[in-house]
C-alpha cells in the first residue's frame, strides 16, 4: 500500500483506541484521561474527510484490539489492502467537490457582491487599501502580514494573529500567492480568494484545509527585495502545492 494509506490507517488506529477506551459523551477527568484525550483530538481532526460513521469506527477499533490483544483476526487484512486504497480515495475525492462546488459558489459571490476582480486562472481580489510603491515579481522576496481563512470565517492562519510580519520568495508559495501578491504595490492591502487549484488542491493541507478548500487572504504588502538565489521559503509561508 502507499506511504499515505499507512499514515492514515496508523492515524485510525490511534483514534480507534480513543473510542474503544472511553465511552461517548465520557468527560475526560484525570491528567491522563485528559492527555490522551488530546492526542484523539489532534489526530482525529485529520479524519474529517473520510466522514466515518460511529459504527465504522467501532469497526476500526475492533480490529485493533483483535490485533494487539494476538487473538484471531476475523478478516484476513491483506486481502483487504486494494479495498482501503479504493474507499480512501473515493471518500476524500467526494468530499474534495463537495468542499469545491460551495467554494466556487463563496468566490463567485465575492466577485458580483462585493465587485471584485476574477482573472483568467479562477484567482480572485479586490483592492481594500491602494498601494503607493512598487509591484513585486514573481522572483523577488516579498514582506506581508496576512490573515487567512476558509470561506466559513475559520481562521487557519495568521501573522497578524501572531503578531509578526513574514518574508518569503513569491515563486516558492501557492500559485493563488504568486500571482495575486503580483497586482499589489507596497503599502497595499487586498483580499483574496483563492480556488483550491490555485491552493492546496483536492489534498487540501490537514488538519486545518480540507481537501477542495477555498481560501481567503487578507494580504497587507510590506516591503519587496530581490530573492538572493536558493533562499528557502520559510516554515510560516503558505507552502507551494507541489
Amino acid at each position: 500500500m502507499k506511504k499515505n494509506v499507512f499514515a492514515s490507517l496508523t492515524v485510525l488506529a490511534l483514534v480507534g483506541v480513543m473510542a474503544v477506551g472511553c465511552s461517548k459523551g465520557k468527560d475526560p477527568k484525570t491528567e491522563e484521561e485528559k492527555t490522551f484525550y488530546s492526542i484523539g483530538t489532534m489526530f482525529g481532526s485529520r479524519l474529517t474527510q473520510l466522514q466515518m460513521s460511529d459504527a465504522e469506527i467501532d469497526s476500526l477499533a475492533q480490529g485493533l484490539r483483535d490485533a494487539a490483544k494476538g487473538e484471531k483476526q476475523k478478516v484476513d487484512p491483506m486481502a483487504y489492502q486494494q479495498k482501503i486504497q479504493d474507499m480512501f480515495k473515493a471518500r476524500m475525492e467526494k468530499q474534495a467537490q463537495d468542499v469545491k462546488k460551495k467554494g466556487a459558489e463563496f468566490l463567485e459571490n465575492f466577485v458580483k457582491k462585493e465587485g471584485a476582480t476574477k482573472t483568467a486562472s479562477g484567482l480572485a481580489y479586490k483592492v481594500v487599501k491602494e498601494g503607493t510603491g512598487p509591484q513585486p515579481k514573481e522572483t523577488d522576496i516579498v514582506k506581508v502580514h496576512y490573515h487567512g481563512t476558509l470561506t466559513d470565517g475559520t481562521v487557519f492562519d495568521s501573522s497578524r494573529e501572531r503578531g509578526k510580519e513574514v518574508s518569503f520568495p513569491l515563486n516558492r508559495v501557492i500559485r493563488g500567492w504568486t500571482e495575486g501578491v503580483q497586482t499589489m504595490k507596497v503599502g497595499g492591502i487586498t483580499k483574496f480568494v483563492i480556488p483550491s487549484e490555485l491552493a492546496y488542491g483536492d489534498t487540501g493541507a490537514p488538519p486545518k484545509i480540507r481537501g477542495g478548500e477555498t481560501l481567503v487572504f487578507e494580504v497587507e504588502l510590506l516591503g519587496i527585495e530581490k530573492n538572493p538565489e536558493g533562499t528557502p521559503a520559510p516554515a510560516t509561508a503558505p507552502a507551494k502545492k507541489k
